[in-house]
């Protein structure tokens, strides 16, 4: 179920996810607009109502008409919860804005793809275009990466877990579009995505650090696996820079698709890691 659920879910997103359609975000707004009050115990009881009420309806389905209403159900879920929909007609926006030299328009569209920890304002060029790599390489790590590790990690679960996390994702970035650093704070958000991501940043960072300079990265990722402190962003894209090390960063079209590409290269390997490790799991 887990594995044909998310070829599903991969294949439909790569051919027709455009847009905030299929996106959970967007069905999440209203609900955020309605919030006043922050706090981390917030932010706690609505991720499980949202979980609660995903595993009610994993629970009401089991058994029904062949199992044919529960795999709807996860294709459902995967859709909603895997895949940036919107972010790409951002990242495309930018390229034409960049390739056109529009300075406001690609910078607007840079800001937004680095919504969630943003660009140093007083950085040169060559640290401007890494940040911007940086931040495509989270954006594939939260929008993909980490959502299939939980999806495939939570069993027959996974929708519960995929829908948890997806949940936080959808209020961080919602809270980081308001601009209120102080309520992010409060909503304690960040601190539980930083433990939620510890496990699943590792994993794909050491596919970063084999594919980069292994003399340099691999002992970098060694470091990190006992570091319950270094925000995960910094430890997943110091780790991804080894594998992009040889490529300039000057070109403002060119280096965010040389980071695009390697993103997909990692997401590529973990999948059909993934899928070999279940048909071999069901073997066995």
């Amino acid at each position: 179920m887990t594995l044909f659920s998310l070829l599903l879910v991969l294949g439909w997103e790569r051919l027709y996810k455009m847009g905030e359609h299929w996106q959970l975000e967007r069905y999440l707004t209203p609900l955020f607009n309605g919030s006043r009050h922050f706090s981390l115990w917030r932010t706690l009881g609505m991720t499980l109502l949202a979980m609660a009420i995903t595993a009610i309806c994993l629970h009401g389905l089991q058994g029904l008409f062949f199992g044919v209403p529960l795999l709807v159900f996860w294709v459902l879920v995967g859709l909603l919860c895997i895949g940036a929909g919107t972010v790409r007609l951002h990242y495309h926006a930018y390229l034409q804005a960049a390739a056109r030299n529009q300075t406001d328009a690609h910078n607007a569209m840079a800001e937004e793809l680095a919504l969630i920890h943003g660009i140093p304002g007083d950085c040169d060029e060559r640290s401007y275009l890494r940040e911007l790599q940086n931040a495509l390489l989270w954006i594939n790590y939260r929008f993909y990466l980490a959502p299939v590790f939980w999806f495939v990690a939570g069993g027959r679960w996974g929708p519960v877990l995929l829908v948890g996390y997806a949940f936080l994702r959808a209020w961080q970035s919602w809270l980081a579009r308001q601009h209120h650093p102080l309520s992010r704070t409060q909503s304690g958000v960040d601190t539980l995505l930083h433990w939620i991501d510890w496990i699943p940043v590792r994993l794909v960072g050491v596919a970063y650090a084999l594919l980069g300079h292994g003399e340099r990265a691999l002992p970098a990722w060694f470091a990190r696996m006992g570091d319950f402190h270094t925000p995960q962003y910094k430890v997943l894209t110091q780790l991804a820079q080894f594998s992009l090390a040889h490529d300039p960063h000057s070109d403002k079209v060119e280096t965010p698709k040389v980071a695009v590409a390697l993103a997909k290269k990692i997401s590529l390997i973990l999948i059909v890691v993934v899928a070999l490790l279940t048909i071999y799991g069901t073997l066995v």
